[in-house]
């Protein structure tokens, strides 16, 4: 039977200042944790920064754009030298659809530079040092969006899909040399990102709830993070069937702004 890894002691969080990330970082506050969090909103980084600290954890923080690979690479590596990482969370993502009536070109790239590439440049330069030491963890942000592409959404659902089937790929190559990893799959999520949405979000949950969804699958080690189980099935059922029925089923959708 393998025993369960002890609790992360040392934790890094992209997209910490508002959302899923600030939620996971008050869920692992507490004393003995060092966090090491980032956001390009460093005000309300530092609001969340506050919270953790009253819980008893040794918080630093810096503004990061996750989308500049030299110096998002640098504070990872600097936060590792510092304390070996045990768990490292690459959270930060940016949503859009085509609510206005289509998807521009710079809204496109500007999904896939923040929700692919972003999670490339935190996790890619953690994976050496993480490797060289047999353990650690790595968490990507997916989303049940990107069990199948949805008319609404095509960019986001895509970067969803790129990072799950690569955190996915990771999970399989890695767990020989003690390296965990796990994608994250969550449903609606009471987010700023959710916020603007004007359509129905089935099994909406506040982000204290995901949270600890999240934190009790990766103490775990679940390669798949996927709720609420009910959108978990459904993402997964339109994936598996046939184009024909997925499009007829989805054409009227409510777009996303």
């Amino acid at each position: 039977m393998t025993s369960r890894p002890p609790d992360p002691r040392h934790i890094l969080i992209t997209g910490a200042s508002s959302g899923l990330g600030a939620a996971l970082a008050v869920a692992y506050a507490a004393a003995g944790v060092s966090l090491v969090l980032g956001a390009r909103r460093i005000e309300q980084l530092d609001s969340v920064a506050d919270a953790c600290r009253k819980r008893g954890a040794r918080v630093e923080t810096a503004r990061v754009d996750v989308t500049d690979r030299e110096r998002t690479a640098a504070w990872v590596r600097a936060a590792d030298a510092s304390a070996p990482l045990d768990l490292v969370i690459a959270n930060a993502g940016i949503s859009g659809g085509t609510g206005g009536g289509e998807e521009p070109e710079e809204q496109t790239r500007d999904i896939f530079a923040v929700n692919l590439a972003g999670v490339l440049n935190t996790v890619q330069p953690v994976l050496p040092a993480m490797r060289a030491r047999g353990g650690g963890q790595v968490a990507i942000m997916a989303s049940i969006a990107g069990f199948r592409g949805f008319p609404g959404a095509p960019a986001y659902c895509a970067s969803k899909a790129a990072v799950k089937v690569w955190g996915e790929g990771l999970r399989g190559w890695l767990a020989e040399e003690g390296v965990r990893v796990s994608v994250i799959c969550p449903g609606y999520v009471r987010t700023p990102m959710t916020a603007v949405n004007r359509f129905p979000m089935p099994f909406l949950m506040d982000s204290d709830r995901a949270a600890r969804i999240i934190r009790r699958g990766l103490a775990r080690n679940k390669g798949r993070i996927a709720f609420p189980w009910q959108m978990a099935f459904a993402g997964w059922l339109a994936g598996a069937l046939p184009d024909a029925v997925v499009d007829r089923l989805t054409r009227g959708l409510p777009r996303k702004s």
